[in-house]
């Protein structure tokens, strides 16, 4: 019978012994028939009149300096869709996933970059893809399918000095995993500026076979004029100096084109497989420098690999006399991708000062 994985619109009519959990501040182990039954938490004072089954625990507060464990689920079944919102807006939250008793996580990203929102200041930016969406006002929504075996680690780490409130809920299916599955993997990583000459590097170090499937971005860029040059690589299964896939141009990978301009300015847009899904422009005063938000998910064109992959983009622009001009951009990016287990470990995080973009 179906598993109840890879659900989609041809497929919604089939029958299924796959059980549906969810896991939030209202059933913390996702039990059934164990939901809403909190005497105590955040909303217990205003549920005071009407007792327990009331939105008594909608939330948590998350300590300063302390990780909440979100899920910890112990069966085989796969992470179907997570929900949360924040109260801050920074990248002193660090989300980590385990899968079937892992050392290392297979995701390591802060929260809002995960969900293709690590340009988050100021106005509301939506994002409209099957992977992520963003919806108003700090509704952050994950669609990537996370299968395992036998047991799916999540928690959430406030490194921030402040407490913050957490909201979220995580839905998940207890079903058969075939064994021949691979792992959902995700990778942050930041270089402010990028040293002149040097191609930044998206990640590199996977070992194992699996399929890269998405890549987000905040480019800041710290020249005037056009920055969007730089080529991206995919080097895969012992390339050397020269990879298999090699792209034309930044805004080519990211599926537009001629600079994203329309209209003589750059035009935002956010669709199911990419987006330039945010631009903040300087405002004469303390808004100086350009940043741009993308993303680019491989669904129906995923990038696979036997052995290993290392992803490369330059940041190129133009200087005078028609010659491309090596970029110092500030550049942060999330790597999305599954693979088998077990995973190579990640670099380390930088500090909180290194990652705050100002």
């Amino acid at each position: 019978m179906y598993n109840g994985l890879g659900t989609n619109l041809s497929n919604l009519w089939q029958l299924s012994n796959a059980k549906s959990r969810s896991i939030s501040p209202e059933n913390f182990t996702g039990e059934k028939g164990k939901g809403g039954m909190a005497e105590h938490g955040t909303g217990e004072n205003c549920a005071r009149d009407l007792g327990i089954g009331w939105k008594v625990s909608p939330s948590i507060v998350v300590k300063a300096g302390t990780t909440l464990t979100m899920a910890d689920i112990k069966c085989s079944g796969a992470i179907k869709h997570i929900w949360l919102t924040p109260t801050q807006r920074n990248r002193n939250c660090i989300m980590r996933f385990y899968w079937d008793d892992q050392e290392n996580p297979s995701v390591e990203v802060p929260v809002w970059d995960f969900f293709a929102y690590g340009l988050n200041q100021g106005t509301f930016m939506p994002v409209n893809s099957l992977a992520v969406c963003v919806n108003p006002g700090s509704g952050l929504n994950c669609y990537w399918e996370m299968p395992f075996k036998k047991r799916a680690l999540i928690t959430f780490e406030n490194r921030d000095t402040q407490d913050m409130t957490l909201y979220y809920q995580i839905d998940y299916v207890e079903t058969q995993v075939p064994d021949e599955t691979a792992y959902f993997h995700a990778q942050f990583r930041r270089t402010n500026p990028l040293p002149y000459k040097e191609v930044y590097t998206i990640v590199d170090g996977i070992k194992g076979k699996g399929q890269y499937v998405g890549t987000y971005m905040v480019w800041g860029v710290n020249n005037s004029g056009w920055w969007g040059e730089g080529e991206i690589k995919f080097y895969m299964d012992g390339d050397g100096k020269f990879p298999t896939i090699c792209g034309t141009g930044t805004e080519d990978y990211f599926c537009g084109a001629y600079n994203f301009d329309a209209n003589g300015k750059y035009h935002e847009f956010s669709n199911a497989y990419c987006g330039l899904a945010k631009v903040s422009r300087p405002n004469g005063l303390y808004d100086s420098q350009t940043r741009f938000s993308l993303y680019r998910w491989h669904l129906s064109d995923p990038i696979y690999f036997e052995e290993d992959l290392k992803v490369t983009i330059q940041a190129l622009g133009w200087r005078n006399g028609g010659r491309y001009l090596p970029m110092q951009d500030d550049l942060a990016s999330v790597a999305y991708w599954y693979q088998t287990l077990p995973n190579a470990k990640f670099p380390t995080l930088p500090d909180n000062d290194y990652l705050e973009m100002i």
